[in-house]
């Protein structure tokens, strides 16, 4: 197969096998080790296949060595279906003859205990040592139907362009069986993931990038052992190839380790979902929307924007179809006044011309008007893509068989139209169904030319923001990316060193406010008074302002619990006063505490938007951001978003696009809309922060007051990491 200028994955040779050897080879049908030698007979697989078995002398007609070492041939690929505890020996027995791959089949490794991971080391060592890539071990196999090599053990496989990388085996059996069902999507190559010993998922996304027989590659994930290497090389990917994950797991509760507003909100999944499509990602919720994505991305040209025309033929479906895009951030083509008189000249007087557009039964007599509605609407150069969307497809079933004949002609316009105009068409069709055999006509030949055709309206909804999503993918910069950190930093590296000394793993307020002044985040004046007499000179030095005191303590992390917080205080008896409750709230509530002093910061403004900005370090991804709406409900709000630092200008822009609560963000009831400019600067100042200290395990800026011009952080914490500080457990900190 010449590949031309085509780059070449370092796996090509593994996936694309030239011959295939069956460790573990059976005459038993119920054993994997025939049913793979059967498939490949039965495909048509033209390389060398070699069964290995000491019993047998042939297998289905084919000879059989007694091992490996007596094959005759080079091994392009292993299929290994013997015990796990034999597999040390089996991979020292390919490298030596020269094996470029394994697929282990057998469980009872790192996923059983202690005795299978060290069993799973020694492999994986005698893999490296001997020159030989492991898939799996615990996986499903793998497919490549280009190359008419399926080890996988799935049946009646359809060539085609997409690729599927998947955790769970049962998962990709049920999205092959699907497509077998829809009869017009066909899979590339197949690979399961199983234990990653050796082959990392990053690795399979970096061979799909390259292989010129796919198209669009399906992603199934459950965890991410290297989520920061997955993010870097899907950002590259999707660049090029769309690539649709689906990630379980959403029910997964937050850390119950965590002490920070941020660590609490930082389920798996939450976090998982925002730094996935932060590089590229197109993320389906429902599993059955999987497929019909990624049949809509192999088959249709991206939207170059999200402006869709609606063309429907009835009332209640155009309705529908304008909510349904809307509610999935599409938009509603604003149509042209020539394109609305255009439509008028073809339709009854009782049809709607405007976007969206109903016929009103002005394609019940002649379908083909339909294709000349298409025309219209796609020629508007305002329109960037078409939903057809009611019974287009069924006149012949619902008014008259003979109107089969011109739907027919104008399955073929509409598909013309969309080749010829370069614009994406997708079509709802109440008459649409799963199974191909049972298709009206005219919806088999759309389909057969190109055109994605479904029986959800949400679901051709879904498929055409896919179209949408991967041009926005495609369309971010791969290196926009904050600076390299500053000297600026220093301050935060002599609080490092001041927790170290001192066995704590909190950065006390007045640290982290300092520390992050000198980083470039605008704070208000603060002071740090040790007695009463302090807090009230305080008060006195920043003006007689009201202010607010807020207890120090390595041992309390959520101040107001404890009744360790006073607001709006006038006078020095005020202060005075509250500094001495303060105290005896905080010995009450934790008799324990090293308590440090009472912070005393002038009042914040009035009025503003509270938000929190925060940052918690991911087992998986590293370091990631989250930006929602703050205060002291943010926990029961969770109006949250996730990307994973370091952090761009865009990336942070969209952060306060993607919140529910966005509108607040630009003002409601006569407010004005806060100072985004700032916002993003603040987070890419503690982006660059927390990129260049991996210390820092969690922090919370909580509340954020943006006001119209400027910010006001109420509140700063700054939580580190024991083992990377170099200290104990250490900072003896409350629990909750």
């Amino acid at each position: 197969m010449p590949l031309g200028s085509v780059p070449v994955s370092p796996l090509r040779d593994v996936l694309y096998p030239q011959s295939v050897a069956i460790i573990g080879a059976s005459k038993d049908p119920t054993k994997r080790g025939f049913r793979a030698l059967r498939q490949l007979q039965d495909d048509g697989y033209a390389g060398a296949i070699y069964p290995v078995n000491p019993k047998e002398a042939e297998i289905r007609g084919v000879k059989c060595y007694a091992s490996i070492a007596d094959v005759p041939g080079p091994i392009g690929l292993a299929l290994v279906c013997t015990p796990a505890h034999t597999l040390p020996a089996v991979i020292e027995l390919c490298g030596e003859h020269g094996v470029k791959g394994a697929v282990v089949l057998a469980g009872g490794f790192a996923e059983a205990g202690e005795a299978g991971k060290r069993l799973q080391e020694q492999m994986v060592a005698t893999a490296r040592a001997k020159g030989v890539r492991i898939i799996g071990p615990n996986t499903s196999g793998m497919f490549n139907t280009h190359q008419a090599c399926n080890i996988a053990g799935f049946a009646h496989l359809k060539k085609g362009g997409v690729g599927l990388l998947s955790q769970s085996g049962n998962m990709a059996l049920s999205l092959v069986t699907e497509a077998q069902a829809n009869g017009n999507i066909g899979f590339s190559t197949y690979i399961g993931i199983g234990n990653e010993a050796d082959i990392q998922f990053h690795e399979y996304l970096d061979y799909f990038a390259d292989d010129e027989n796919t198209s669009v590659v399906i992603v199934y994930i459950e965890g991410l052992r290297q989520g920061r290497a997955f993010l870097d090389t899907l950002r590259r990917v999707s660049h090029r190839k769309p690539v649709v994950v689906f990630k379980s797991g959403r029910t997964t509760a937050g850390r119950t380790s965590a002490k920070s507003h941020t660590g609490a909100l930082a389920g798996d999944y939450a976090v998982s979902e925002g730094v996935l499509r932060q590089a590229g990602a197109i993320l389906v919720r429902q599993s059955d929307q999987i497929l019909a994505v990624a049949e809509t991305l192999s088959l249709q040209r991206p939207l170059t924007s999200r402006k869709v025309a609606v063309l429907a033929d009835g009332g209640g479906h155009a309705t529908i179809a304008a909510d349904t895009l809307t509610e999935h951030g599409l938009v509603l083509a604003p149509l042209h006044q020539t394109t609305q008189q255009r439509l008028a000249a073809v339709l009854p007087p009782a049809a709607a011309v405007a976007n969206p557009v109903d016929v009103a039964g002005g394609t019940d007599a002649d379908p083909t008007v339909f294709g000349e509605c298409a025309r219209v609407l796609l020629e508007d150069d305002a329109v960037d893509g078409l939903l057809i969307a009611g019974l287009y497809g069924g006149y012949g079933v619902r008014f008259a068989q003979s109107l089969t004949e011109s739907e027919l002609a104008t399955s073929d316009r509409i598909a013309e139209l969309s080749r010829e105009l370069d614009k994406p068409i997708v079509v709802y069709s109440l008459y649409s169904n799963l199974y191909a055999d049972l298709l009206p006509a005219p919806l088999s030949r759309l389909r057969g030319a190109g055109i994605p055709v479904y029986g959800s309206l949400e679901l051709a909804v879904r498929c055409l923001l896919a179209l949408a999503e991967f041009r926005e993918a495609r369309g971010k910069p791969e290196g926009e990316r904050v600076a390299a950190p500053s000297q600026r930093q220093a301050e935060f590296a002599r609080v490092l060193a001041a927790c170290r000394n001192e066995g704590r793993t909190v950065v006390l307020e007045h640290e982290a406010r300092s520390a992050l002044a000198v980083a470039g985040v605008a704070l208000a004046q603060s002071a740090l008074a040790r007695t009463a007499a302090e807090a009230s000179a305080a008060f006195n030095e920043m003006g007689g302002v009201p202010v607010a005191l807020k207890i120090v303590s390595r041992d309390i992390l959520h101040k107001s619990d404890v009744g360790g917080v006073a607001l709006n205080l006038r006078d020095e008896e005020g202060v005075a006063a509250a500094f001495a409750e303060i105290i005896k709230n905080a010995a009450h509530a934790t008799p324990e505490a090293d308590i440090t002093g009472i912070l005393v910061t002038p009042m914040a403004a009035a009025g503003g938007v509270e938000v929190i900005i925060g940052v918690v370090r991911d087992p998986s991804y590293g370091h990631v951001m989250m930006f929602g709406l703050g205060g002291v409900l943010v926990e029961v709000l969770k109006d949250v978003v996730f990307r994973a630092l370091p952090l761009s200008a865009g990336d942070a822009r969209t952060m306060l696009d993607e919140i529910k609560a966005k509108a607040i963000l630009a003002g409601v009831r006569g407010a004005p809309p806060v100072d985004k400019d700032a916002l993003v600067n603040l987070m890419l100042m503690i982006s660059e922060l927390c990129t260049a200290f991996p210390e820092i395990a969690e922090l919370d800026l909580n509340p954020v007051r943006a006001y119209a011009r400027g910010l006001a952080i109420l509140d700063a914490r700054i939580l580190l990491d024991a083992d990377c500080i170099g200290i104990s457990a250490g900072g003896r900190l409350q629990q909750e």
